[in-house]
């Protein structure tokens, strides 16, 4: 589609005179803005790109997949997922934040790549702030604390007695260095006083199947990722991480109520274009992605996921990353977590 600069130089060039007063000026600038206003309306007239910083298979990668098919019937477009992990999502979001602001390369952002990460990583390679422009929030996400079948706790205070009598030799696996489930091991091991081992992983997928293969006793992550692991057997579920029990899993208490009054974690997702993209085009996608997040079937599919639908407008979305950045910050410098 061609640029819509040249067309407005020569409707300046027809109405020289006219710039000479505030009336032209703005009479200029009207007619720009209806030259410009077709080429928005038109989005999207190719395949869009979404950047998923995480391996495919993760909790991360199975809400994206639950979501954007139905915001891409919104659209009238293809949505392609490219999964992009490395360096708690950093590579992606790296990515996005320097590809072209024409709303066809996305970022599936979260917690990590927008709040932790810039208090966790000495260099994040992008402004979290700076460098996105917010398009909307998507869902709120309960963490799972589970363990291994062969551990023998069956309760978060029985894991409390079996961590402090095994100071050292209890191993709890991570998504990667900084993520949620990284950060929330950490908190525990504070808010219990126990003597836990981080074990990271490229994934939150590869962790969990190694809780379930044995390998590592325990982990805490994101319900969308351990849940079905943990309603098939393979894992034993011992406390969901948020304020109130999860409608996805009723009978599982949460940690708070399990013996640690206070412990209270989760984790979300939003969508991102790159600084620069046309207000337009991202309210054009906030639009789709309320629309798919109000569809009956998508919620039912989230909630079952542990997953709480929370569209959000793109300054609330904004307002959002403020704050949890503030909140995150403190939690990587009580756990004393750093990556260089």
């Amino acid at each position: 589609m061609p640029s819509s600069r040249p067309r407005c130089r020569a409707v300046r060039s027809h109405f020289s005179a006219l710039l000479r007063s505030r009336l032209g000026a703005a009479l200029v600038a009207s007619l720009c803005a209806l030259v410009v206003t077709p080429a928005a309306a038109a989005y999207p007239d190719r395949p869009i790109r979404l950047v998923v910083p995480f391996p495919a298979g993760g909790g991360a990668d199975a809400l994206a997949r639950t979501i954007m098919p139905r915001v891409a019937q919104e659209l009238g477009a293809t949505i392609v997922i490219d999964n992009r992990p490395g360096a708690g999502g950093n590579v992606g979001a790296e990515h996005v934040a320097h590809a072209a602001p024409d709303g066809y390369t996305l970022l599936y952002g979260t917690n990590g790549t927008h709040a932790i990460n810039r208090t966790l990583y000495a260099q994040q390679g992008f402004d979290p702030v700076r460098d996105f422009a917010p398009v909307s929030r998507m869902t709120q996400i309960a963490a799972l604390m589970v363990v291994n079948p062969s551990v023998p706790a069956r309760s978060v205070s029985e894991l409390v007695e079996y961590a402090k009598a095994n100071p050292g030799k209890v191993f709890f696996a991570s998504a990667g260095n900084g993520t949620t489930s990284h950060l929330a091991g950490e908190l525990f091991k504070t808010v219990a006083s126990v003597d836990i081992v981080h074990v990271p992983y490229r994934g939150g997928a590869l962790a969990a199947a190694d809780v379930a293969g044995g390998q590592v006793q325990m982990m805490i992550d994101v319900m969308p990722n351990v849940l079905p692991l943990a309603n098939g057997g393979k894992l034993r579920a011992l406390g969901v991480t948020t304020a109130t029990r999860v409608p996805a899993a009723p009978d599982i208490p949460t940690v708070a109520e399990s013996g640690l009054p206070g412990f209270e974690v989760s984790a979300w997702d939003g969508i991102f274009a790159p600084a620069g993209t046309p207000a337009a085009v991202v309210d054009r996608l906030n639009a789709a992605i309320r629309q798919a997040l109000a569809d009956p079937k998508v919620r039912e599919s989230l909630v079952g996921r542990g997953a709480q639908p929370v569209p959000s407008t793109p300054d609330e979305l904004a307002r959002h990353v403020a704050a949890e950045s503030e909140k995150w910050a403190r939690v990587v410098r009580q756990s004393g977590a750093k990556i260089d």
